[in-house]
């Protein structure tokens, strides 16, 4: 699925009016997506009393259409919050709104218009689409306070929530606070953005008329990951598979206090199905890594006395990567120091194998960035917001709030895939294309996840797949045994262990 901007969203309706499709056929369709799923809920929660809360543009047209549709089988209001319709399409809907409709002006009916949003059972905003550019102004501003504030309703945003700018999720004041969004043609961008995602609730697409090879044939923000992994589906292996051609990973991770990081990664590359696991740990915990992968080879290692691997045994791990490695996983648990940022930078410059370069690996470049552009094979970072603020000097808000620039520009500078991690993560490859991945929830963000989505990149990567395949195909298929985890354990309870068990179900 795509995810287009608000300007090339109207240059696709205008080729979908030239192609044949009336811009009238498309209001009545995208009206009657918004008033099925409304009905649905309606018969499944026993609701009556509907209000539409309309703008004067288009999107109140969509909402009048919803209005007539819906008046078939419950109680409907229509509130006019910015005046009376101004545009053609919107005028000839409202014009044939049934006679049972209440219709009711915010200006000049307050009042009644608040009373009625209170006792609203399902509540649909109408007002602004993916035009809203500015602050609401004083009648959208008070009709969405009112709205917010009927907690019992169920309330449904047409197309976009009204107050949030479509093409950046920014919210420069309020915005209408949705259960759920019917987005119409494709997602936009504020469905997948920060902060916007938090007041979409439950998101769905509904075609409404405009022609697939036109949605094909236009430019897009990003991509969804089910998108791409319909199309690199993982190969299965062959008949005469070994573990020498599943591939053999080098894991360079954990430090003194931090062996579950080493733990974790460590059992989700076998889960995922390379050949062979060579974990590479400090010698303080090897006893404890050992115990708890039994099918992984080991390389203790000397270390400092914070209990880091030691800047001497750079030869020792030059030598593993020249070898029979095939990828390589640095940074789950290792601590930072100035000489792990010498010894992270080195084995940068130096390696020609494919890398995943996760936590700790990632603070450890901080100081010498630059290294990124040294590396001689395929590099994926997996930052979080932190650590992507860290890399890019600035702060964690300004990360949330530019998501999408800040992993496809700093992909694009430094040539390396970026998985920029949290609710909707983002992948942007070096070329410019980013996907977003939808998979996953909220019960996944504790302390250990990210450990197993690097195990699972890094995997990938040492069975010969890209370094864009190898992390789409680990954050998605990361956020379905997430998902799984959540139906079986709710997301409050399960942890970052019961996503390796789910993965066996997940393959």
């Amino acid at each position: 699925m795509v995810v287009i901007e608000s300007n090339e969203m109207l240059n696709l309706e205008k080729m979908a009016a030239r192609s044949g499709a009336s811009l009238a056929s498309l209001m009545e369709q995208a009206g009657a997506a918004v008033a099925e799923l409304a009905a649905k809920l309606i018969t499944q929660k026993k609701l009556r009393k509907v209000v539409v809360l309309c703008g004067k543009g288009n999107n109140g047209g969509d909402g009048f259409v919803v209005a007539r549709f819906l008046s078939m089988m419950s109680e409907v209001t229509v509130i006019l919050v910015n005046e009376y319709p101004h545009t053609d399409l919107a005028k000839m809907n409202f014009n044939i709104i049934p006679d049972k409709v209440s219709i009711i002006n915010l200006y000049e009916q307050i009042n009644d218009a608040a009373q009625i949003i209170n006792d609203a059972e399902i509540i649909i905003d109408a007002i602004y689409g993916i035009g809203f550019k500015d602050v609401l102004d004083p009648g959208s501003a008070q009709a969405i306070d009112l709205a917010n504030s009927n907690k019992s309703a169920v309330r449904i945003a047409i197309d976009t929530p009204s107050g949030i700018i479509c093409n950046s999720g920014e919210i420069p004041g309020d915005c209408f606070h949705a259960n759920y969004t019917v987005s119409f043609t494709a997602l936009k961008p504020l469905h997948v953005l920060y902060p916007s995602i938090d007041y979409c609730g439950e998101v769905s697409v509904a075609k409404i008329g405009i022609p697939q090879e036109l949605v094909d044939m236009c430019t897009y923000a990003m991509r969804t990951t089910d998108e791409y992994i319909e199309r690199h589906p993982l190969r299965p292996k062959t008949k005469s598979a070994h573990k020498g051609t599943n591939g053999t990973l080098l894991s360079i991770c954990g430090s003194y206090g931090m062996s579950g990081a080493a733990v974790l990664s460590g059992t989700a590359a076998l889960r995922t199905g390379v050949g062979i696991l060579k974990s590479a740990v400090p010698k303080s915990i090897y006893p404890i890594v050992a115990n708890k992968l039994t099918e992984s080879v080991f390389l203790p290692l000397n270390e400092t006395d914070d209990g880091l691997i030691s800047i001497n045994e750079f030869e020792k791990l030059q030598t593993e990567i020249m070898g029979r490695c095939s990828a390589i996983l640095i940074g789950c648990g290792l601590g930072t120091s100035n000489d792990m940022t010498e010894l992270v930078s080195s084995l940068i410059s130096t390696s020609t194998k494919p890398m995943v370069i996760d936590a700790d690996g990632i603070n450890s470049i901080i100081p010498n960035i630059d290294v990124l552009r040294q590396s001689m094979a395929p590099v994926i970072i997996t930052p979080h917001p932190g650590e992507m603020a860290r890399l890019t000097g600035t702060n964690i808000m300004t990360v949330q709030k530019n998501r999408y620039h800040t992993a496809r520009d700093f992909a694009s500078d430094y040539g390396v895939t970026v998985v920029l991690k949290g609710a909707d993560t983002i992948i942007a490859f070096p070329d410019g294309n980013v996907y977003v991945n939808l998979t996953g929830n909220n019960g996944m963000a504790k302390g250990g996840s990210g450990d197993i989505l690097a195990g699972m990149a890094a995997s990938f990567l040492a069975q010969g797949l890209s370094s864009d395949e190898a992390a789409v195909n680990a954050v998605y298929y990361h956020g379905i045994a997430g998902d799984k985890c959540e139906e079986r354990l709710s997301a409050r309870t399960m942890l970052p262990s019961d996503i390796l068990d789910e993965l066996i179900h997940v393959f």
